[in-house]
């Protein structure tokens, strides 16, 4: 009998041990196949960046050009212009002050209208009355000056 018990107690820790193989071959599969994934993630996503970049290169560029053709036409249009003999003429009067023979320019200055020149009367208002002449004279000066 204890052959029996012998050969009883033997069989058990090998059941044992072929379970905690099988546990361990189980809970390896999924861990291989995360590893599997994981390192195809990593070989796969440097070239993924690299297209979804250039992608992006491409359409700025592409919308560059838009904007470059829209300016080349802006400019042949320009050119065209310049071309006429009485477009010229225009323009010369207008940013060169130029005339024709013959002709007599006259440029008025400091009109009443024009809202960028300072009024001086606000420098006489402001001075106290019963001041000096050559107070007023100064503050007339200083405010021509700015």
């Amino acid at each position: 009998m204890r052959r029996g018990r012998r050969s009883y107690s033997s069989r058990r820790p090998s059941r044992r041990l072929s379970s905690n193989r099988r546990r361990s071959r189980a809970n390896a599969r999924p861990l291989a196949l995360i590893a599997i994934i994981f390192i195809f993630t990593l070989t796969l996503a440097p070239p993924i960046k690299s297209y979804f970049t250039q992608r992006a290169q491409i359409s700025a560029l592409k919308s560059q050009v838009v904007t470059d053709r829209t300016a080349l036409d802006a400019a042949r249009a320009e050119l065209e212009l310049w071309k006429d003999p009485d477009y010229v003429k225009s323009q010369a009067r207008e940013r060169l002050h130029f005339v024709l023979p013959g002709e007599r320019q006259y440029i008025v200055t400091g009109t009443k209208d024009d809202p960028t020149l300072p009024d001086t009367t606000k420098v006489v208002s402001q001075l106290p009355e019963g001041a000096p002449w050559y107070t007023k004279l100064i503050a007339s000066v200083t405010e021509s000056g700015l």
